[in-house]
């Protein structure tokens, strides 16, 4: 039986007449088209018009590279003709509003990973569909600051090897690749689930030293192996491309962190809640995984403000709750109980 298009998908997920799942299935297929647009450009390199160039820095004060701006154009130009009322992205300060009456709000972040651009590894395009709440008191963000339960639709666009959509409407977690020979996406994974248990780990161990003692614990802990409490070797994995290490998540498991730590501006992490963390936590926990700021379900924070950051854990539930544990029951722990009784692998 040949696989289902994208399109037959997004058909069976309409059913009767309404609103708000029709308002969905029109901005995909929008963003879709982007997406593809992009990926164009983007498998030019260096010989395109918009490349890896730098612009200085957004709203929240990280770098710009030219596709960066490249990308939120196409996006912002797809958006014009979806039925969405705001835009909100990484790279613009405040939401910009489409149209008053549309029913849906979309959080995006254009391109996600760029630092990566020039060295030719994967990057892509992560997204949040939520209602249009309107505000009493016009403020065009109120609608970005509901928590991520709200979510209608999640997804992420990779642009790697091959130009894959990872989509969510609230019924499991589906992958799409498309096909350059039927010139649509057509459905590669159904309903990943994501194995509870893992024996590999994604973190920048470069900043071993600025993160508090509970996830440097836990990484020592992995890094022991079979010798240590865990009692199994472990991988690590770091491609600090946000698509790419969910990608393989979802494709084998695993588990990522981006703790908060010591260093300025990092206290609450990085990676921005209402485009970043809430999108990845509601495709993670459709495939029966989870994610957390290291304690709270990311899907249960009020964001506070359009830019928030947050930290992040998600991947194998049972890992993610193991690293809860290290941050509020160490004792609970049965293999390193008393929690501080063994040094770590980097300490003297």
């Amino acid at each position: 039986m040949p696989a289902a298009t994208l399109d037959a998908f997004l058909n069976s997920y309409l059913g009767p007449p309404d609103e708000l799942r029709s308002a969905v299935v029109a901005t995909v297929r929008q963003l879709t088209q982007a997406a593809t647009k992009i990926r164009n450009t983007i498998n030019q390199g260096v010989l395109g018009a918009a490349f890896a160039g730098t612009r200085g820095a957004n709203a929240d004060g990280d770098v710009q590279k030219d596709l960066d701006i490249f990308a939120d154009d196409i996006f912002l130009d797809a958006m014009r003709h979806a039925p969405v009322a705001l835009y909100a992205s990484e790279e613009l300060e405040q939401p910009v509003l489409l149209d008053r009456q549309a029913p849906l709000a979309i959080a995006i972040d254009p391109l996600d990973g760029s630092s990566n651009i020039d060295t030719n590894v994967s990057i892509g395009t992560i997204f949040s569909l939520l209602p249009a709440t309107g505000a009493p008191d016009g403020n065009p963000a109120a609608s970005f600051l509901q928590a991520g339960v709200n979510q209608l639709a999640a997804g992420f666009f990779i642009y790697g090897p091959q130009l894959a959509l990872v989509l969510s409407l609230g019924s499991g977690t589906h992958v799409f690749v498309l096909s350059t020979r039927l010139g649509t996406f057509v459905q590669a994974y159904e309903s990943r689930i994501i194995p509870q248990r893992t024996q590999e780990f994604a973190i920048n161990a470069a900043n071993y030293r600025h993160w508090d003692e509970a996830v440097r614990l836990y990484i020592d802990d992995c890094l022991e192996g079979t010798e240590g409490p865990r009692e199994k070797d472990f991988n690590m994995r770091w491609i600090a491309s946000l698509v790419a290490d969910c990608y393989r998540i979802l494709m084998r498991g695993g588990v990522f962190l981006y703790p908060g730590d010591t260093r300025k501006g990092y206290r609450q992490g990085r990676l921005r809640l209402v485009y970043e963390a809430n999108p990845i936590a509601y495709l993670i926990e459709q495939a029966a995984g989870a994610a957390t700021d290291t304690i709270t379900r990311i899907l249960e924070i009020e964001p506070e403000s359009l830019h928030q950051r947050v930290p992040v854990v998600f991947g194998s539930a049972r890992e993610v709750a193991r690293i809860t544990r290290y941050h509020t029951e160490p004792s609970a722990i049965g293999e390193r109980a008393p929690l501080f009784s063994r040094r770590g692998l980097f300490r003297a």
